[in-house]
């Protein structure tokens, strides 16, 4: 009889998005959040922002992997593809990994590539 000792692997995710100095405008990326939570409770998750407010995805990150997690998903919430999506998440992405090698990190596309998303949206244009 074998026994496997190794723990499960912790799982986490990270919602992320520019950031804006009004407070409102974060609901929607918290709802994206707490939505996740009530899909699959077991999984952590975090929102970050890539600036203007708080946390950072580093901050955020950190908070998940010191909680447990080995696996991370960032999720961008971006709906074009601009220069942040192409230029300051893959930079992002290269110093978390430097930070954190023992940790899988696995950056799901910009949400405005997501082709059931682009329906959604032009189903809400038509009614």
């Amino acid at each position: 009889m074998t026994t496997d000792l190794q723990a499960p692997v912790s799982e986490a995710v990270i919602v992320f998005a520019h950031g804006s100095r009004d407070a409102l405008w974060r609901q929607p990326v918290e709802a994206v959040a707490q939505r996740v939570r009530e899909l699959q409770p077991a999984c952590s998750v975090s929102c970050a922002y890539l600036e203007l407010c708080e946390p950072d995805l580093m901050h955020a990150a950190a908070g998940l992997i010191g909680a447990g997690a080995r696996r991370l998903i960032v999720l961008p919430l971006f709906i074009g593809v601009g220069k942040h999506a192409r230029e300051d998440l893959p930079l992002l992405l290269e110093q978390l990994t430097s930070a954190y090698p023992e940790v899988t990190i696995t950056v799901r596309p910009a949400v405005g590539e997501d082709l059931g998303l682009i329906d959604a949206m032009a189903r809400l244009a038509i009614g």
